[in-house]
């Protein structure tokens, strides 16, 4: 995460959802023998009920993801981070722009559910409810393996020094392309740049001091708060970076986001989440 443009790199939604600390079931022999091909399941098998039908089948295909730091028995993933939802008006133009980017960067895919964005940019529909529909995070920490003796005291301590959080906006206001630490993965992101960023800061001063206790790396130290709302495999941060400056310059000439900014939305509290369980850390305490 710190092979971007200004000497960090990414910690979002993103990088931190690749460390997986649940272990692998083991290996079938069917599994181990690739030769030994199983017929093809009944066709309404691809289809469950509720399901996305043909994203489902596409999710499963595509490439895993590198892992931020190996599996080890007893390790559970730490990450600490405020939730970020994006609302109705917003996301449909960032939708717009994620089309726009998407038919100029192959190779896109949408946070978490793994799907290419030209699959989900041929209904506007689909692209806001799948790609832009979930929910965002910005990292206050790094995702980091702690064992499991150290999760109640990174809790409490967590919730010590952040428990009462004023309300406040955070106002996402440009375009951004970040690289994870080994260059692995690229991602389109929207940063913090005004308002917000003085109380994202010192809660990230005060999860440095939780982790510093606990002997975990602390983090960047020029953060540069974010969302993260695509993805790649690779290091493609130049064709990314200059596709999103000319998609800047254009919204700028007939007065879009660029102008001004591209979503504000409200601070909702501090998430921790470790292993499969997220723990709620702060609680919010009116002026």
């Amino acid at each position: 995460m710190d092979a971007l443009r200004a000497s960090y790199g990414d910690t979002s939604s993103d990088s931190e959802s690749d460390a997986d600390p649940t272990p692998p079931p083991p290996a079938s022999s069917s599994n181990r023998q690739s030769s030994n091909h199983l017929p093809p399941p009944p066709l309404d098998l691809l289809n469950p009920p509720n399901s996305l039908g043909a994203l489902d089948y596409l999710q499963s295909s595509q490439p895993s993801r590198v892992r931020s730091f190996p599996h080890v028995e007893g390790n559970y993933a730490l990450h600490v981070y405020i939730p970020v939802r994006i609302p109705p008006a917003p996301k449909k133009e960032l939708a717009q722009i994620l089309k726009k980017v998407s038919s100029l960067v192959p190779g896109l895919n949408a946070i978490d559910v793994d799907i290419p964005l030209n699959v989900l940019c041929s209904e506007d529909l689909k692209l806001e409810q799948v790609a832009l529909g979930r929910e965002f995070h910005i990292s206050l920490g790094r995702t980091v393996p702690i064992r499991v003796h150290q999760i109640d005291s990174v809790v409490a301590m967590l919730r010590q020094k952040l428990q009462f959080q004023k309300r406040y906006l955070i106002d996402f206001s440009k375009l951004e392309v970040f690289v994870n630490d080994d260059r692995t993965r690229s991602f389109l992101s929207v940063e913090v740049l005004r308002e917000g960023l003085a109380e994202i800061t010192k809660q990230i001063q005060a999860v440095n001091e939780v982790y510093k206790l606990h002997n975990l790396p602390e983090f960047y130290k020029d953060p540069r708060p974010h969302i993260s709302i695509a993805w790649a495999l690779g290091d493609i941060s130049d064709l990314l970076t200059r596709v999103v400056k000319e998609e800047a310059k254009r919204c700028t000439a007939v007065g879009g986001y660029a102008q001004k900014h591209i979503c504000t939305c409200k601070f909702s509290g501090i998430d921790c989440k470790i292993g499969d369980k997220t723990y709620k850390i702060c609680k919010f305490q009116e002026d």
